[in-house]
């Protein structure tokens, strides 16, 4: 099979040189720890036998020395035993006992012999006792000592005593042998070899030992000169009541270690054979197991770099079965990729291609763009699709979305056809003649939706807004292209929608004009470009003001002031009304904190803000940083807030009437359910909508309009104010028809703060009729 090159080598890098290393190094361990066992077993024997050993010639040394005790007691027993050796002792032959003594020392083999009376002084024959030595020795016969060793002139010696009797004891006979470095000598030669012996009295051994550390149950270890060597020290009787003598013995267990040497060295060299051959039996393994392994690599760098080649399965053991899952996940991820390539490029929901698909083919289209050949990109999208959505649900919604994209692709042939996400579609047509007219495209499209869709429920009949961008002339690349198609389609739809577009250089420049104001109502919050100015509420009824209507107004530092009817909509598509309108609800409260107790302030509610939960907070906010009660608050909505959600919207007033604050329905009559929303909803007020005031003096509809609004509410126990009231007749009007409040130019223009300050100075006016009123509106007259 084909397969990648294979990485520079690595040093243990490769799974075969780890595994026979690995194994290496098992089998090393494995056998230095046999050779330390072994080692140490070998070095326990030998201590043990040296151990035996020692005890051994221990007890040899002082058999030894018993036997030449026994033998010197003999010779002594014997003269003493000897009639004439007596005579001579009891009559104090002194030359008699001293040839007896010379004569026994030369038959015992003793160089001492002394006769030691009970009274009198010592004879030796030999080697003379110091008078020191003397009476040790006399207090040891005389304690009962027969046999031990004693000390003259600094030397050891085996000693024994016989006594004399005549007939009752009257001194011993004493016989010694030296127990010099000859005779230890020769008593090593009985022991093993490497073994010396030696008699002390006290002092430290070679290596620090002392006499009491050798003096256990067992011999004690010593280092001399690189050399171990054993030591064991064992008390001798004394013929001394002051010299404690004991037999040391050294044994060097080097020496004895080196007779096993050879059984180390075998172990050692049975061990070498035995890694090396394990080495060899785990790189044959190794390399039989990582051979396949090493065969996938291979293979799954291959698919890393595009290829998705099979590898060849030789067996059925545990490899085998990885290379079947191998070849199986090669498979499957051809699968996946197909499919995650398709949705990828593919909208789930229609099976078109999608937004980037749409714009790589169109990257392509500009590529391939003969000088003479035009491309066109078409914008287009469902008119009132999200009524069906919010009517009917989603799953509809779908399903005509579905419907739509079948029949597109059934009637628009040789284009590329694409979903662009939501209700929005896009056409893309390249290499178009110069001489083709576009218009018909643009028919094709409509016609697609002329006829009805049947649904598996429903029947729906929509329309279409249609956007056209042609290239070079509307756009020299892709971004430019899809982006005047699409000021196209917002063309078309401000235009009344079910109609197409070409787009137009006006467009481009409106966009940016309207980008640009976007990004200058960002700097206004920032910079306080903002400021309120405020319209009275004059109640008929008390003939004063009783409250002030919130207006914005924007005076931008190039552009002057800038109309709300401009910015408002802006705001509201790009979400700027929210810091917008909370700005207006702060700064409006914090205004009427100086009013009169019984003068409201009414603030205008974007039906955005009652898609944020917070809202209900944010008003509690601005009154309680203000100090304003609730009920001074006046909130105006419009109908075209119930079109989303009138469960939500219903319980977001709730939660602001429980506020305690007042809910005014602005606009009313101009929707379509109005009488339905004063069911669903209590408001505390009905603003009738200017244009029924405006046709009060010429349009008897209008009056009898305003006559049942006004009726309707008093029953429902609601106030009613008439909006842009502007002459006296129309005030004359209202008034008969029992309107209780009214706002318009008539009474007066919006005004800034220190203007609502003079009105609230003067709150009542001169009379209560119409007539006191002149028409004008600079000429009333104020109390």
């Amino acid at each position: 099979m084909t397969s990648a090159a294979a990485p520079s080598a690595v040093p243990f890098r490769s799974l075969a040189t780890r595994i026979t290393l690995w194994y290496a190094v098992v089998i090393a361990l494995t056998f230095g720890a046999f050779i330390v066992v072994a080692t140490g077993g070998v070095e326990r024997y030998a201590e043990g036998v040296a151990t035996s050993e020692m005890a051994t010639s221990a007890a040899t040394f002082d058999k030894v020395l018993e036997l030449q005790a026994g033998q010197m007691r003999t010779s002594a027993d014997v003269l003493a035993a000897d009639f004439g050796f007596r005579e001579a002792f009891a009559i104090s032959d002194q030359p008699t006992i001293a040839s007896a003594l010379e004569s026994l020392r030369t038959r015992a083999g003793a160089p001492v012999a002394i006769m030691v009376p009970l009274q009198g002084d010592f004879v030796s024959a030999g080697t003379p006792l110091a008078p020191a030595e003397q009476d040790t020795v006399w207090n040891a016969l005389d304690s009962g000592a027969d046999r031990g060793v004693l000390q003259i002139g600094g030397r050891f010696y085996n000693a024994v005593a016989a006594p004399i009797m005549i007939p009752d004891l009257v001194g011993w006979l004493v016989l010694a042998r030296p127990l010099d470095a000859a005779a230890m000598r020769d008593m090593a030669g009985l022991a093993p070899a490497g073994m010396t012996a030696s008699i002390r009295t006290g002092g430290t051994l070679p290596g620090g030992i002392t006499l009491s550390m050798a003096s256990g149950d067992q011999p004690v270890e010593a280092a001399i000169k690189g050399e171990r060597t054993l030591y064991w020290s064992k008390p001798l009787t004394a013929l001394d009541t002051v010299l404690q003598p004991r037999l040391v013995l050294r044994y060097s267990l080097s020496a004895a270690l080196q007779q096993y040497a050879p059984i180390e060295y075998l172990l050692m060299a049975l061990s070498g054979f035995g890694l090396l051959i394990s080495s060899a039996i785990g790189a044959f393994v190794s390399r039989g197991i990582t051979r396949p392994i090493a065969t996938l690599e291979r293979a799954a760098r291959a698919i890393s770099d595009g290829s998705r080649e099979k590898v060849s399965i030789a067996s059925r053991d545990e490899v085998g079965r990885l290379a079947e899952s191998f070849n199986s996940m090669v498979d499957s991820i051809k699968e996946r990729e197909e499919r995650i390539t398709h949705i990828a490029l593919h909208d789930e929901l229609t099976g078109l291609p999608n937004r980037k698909l749409f714009a790589e083919q169109l990257e392509f289209a500009f590529a391939r763009r003969s000088r003479d050949e035009r491309i066109a990109v078409i914008y287009f999208d469902l008119d009132n699709f999200k009524a069906v959505n919010d009517t009917l649900g989603h799953p509809v919604g779908d399903e005509l979305l579905r419907a739509v994209a079948d029949r597109l692709r059934d009637t628009i042939s040789g284009a590329l056809i694409s979903r662009q996400g939501g209700d929005e579609f896009a056409i893309l047509i390249d290499q178009i003649d110069p001489a083709t007219n576009l218009v018909l495209i643009a028919d094709r499209i409509s016609a697609v939706f002329q006829s009805a869709f049947q649904l598996s429920e429903h029947r729906l009949e929509t329309s279409t807004s249609i956007g056209i961008a042609v290239a070079p002339t509307d756009g020299n690349c892709p971004d430019d292209l899809i982006k005047n198609a699409d000021l196209a389609l917002y063309r078309a739809k401000n235009e009344g929608r079910n109609c197409s577009c070409f787009f137009e250089q006006a467009m481009d420049l409106e966009a940016r004009k309207r980008h640009q104001m976007e990004i200058d109502m960002r700097e206004a919050v920032r910079d306080g470009q903002f400021f309120l100015n405020y319209q009275p509420l004059f109640s008929l009824e008390k003939n004063r003001v009783v409250g002030f209507e919130a207006l914005i107004r924007w005076q931008h530092p190039l552009r002057g002031l800038v109309s709300p009817a401009e910015f408002i909509p802006l705001a509201e598509d790009t979400g700027m009304i929210v810091p917008i309108s909370e700005w207006v609800m702060n700064e409006a409260c914090q205004s009427a904190r100086n009013w009169p107790g019984d003068v409201r302030i009414a603030v205008n509610l974007s039906p955005l803000l009652f898609k944020n939960a917070g809202l209900p907070l944010m008003v509690m906010q601005a009154l309680n940083a203000a100090g304003v009660a609730p009920n001074r608050l006046e909130l105006e909505v419009t109908e075209s807030l119930f079109i989303d959600n009138v469960e939500r919207t219903t319980a977001m007033l709730n939660a602001l009437r429980e506020c305690g604050v007042r809910i005014a329905l602005d606009d009313f009559g101009t929707g379509y359910s109005s009488l339905n929303y004063l069911r669903s909803f209590p408001f505390d007020k009905i603003k009738i909508d200017k244009s029924f005031v405006d046709d009060l003096a010429s349009d008897a509809s209008a009056r009898a309009i305003i006559g049942a609004i006004t009726a309707l509410a008093s029953a429902l126990g609601m106030e009613t104010i008439a909006e842009g009231v502007e002459d006296n007749d129309q005030l004359e009007a209202l008034l008969l028809q029992g309107c209780s409040t009214i706002q318009g130019y008539f009474f007066s223009r919006p005004v800034g703060i220190e203007g609502v300050d003079a009105m609230i100075a003067n709150m009542r006016y001169v009379g209560h009729r119409c007539s006191d009123y002149d028409g004008a509106t600079s000429s009333r007259k104020i109390a």
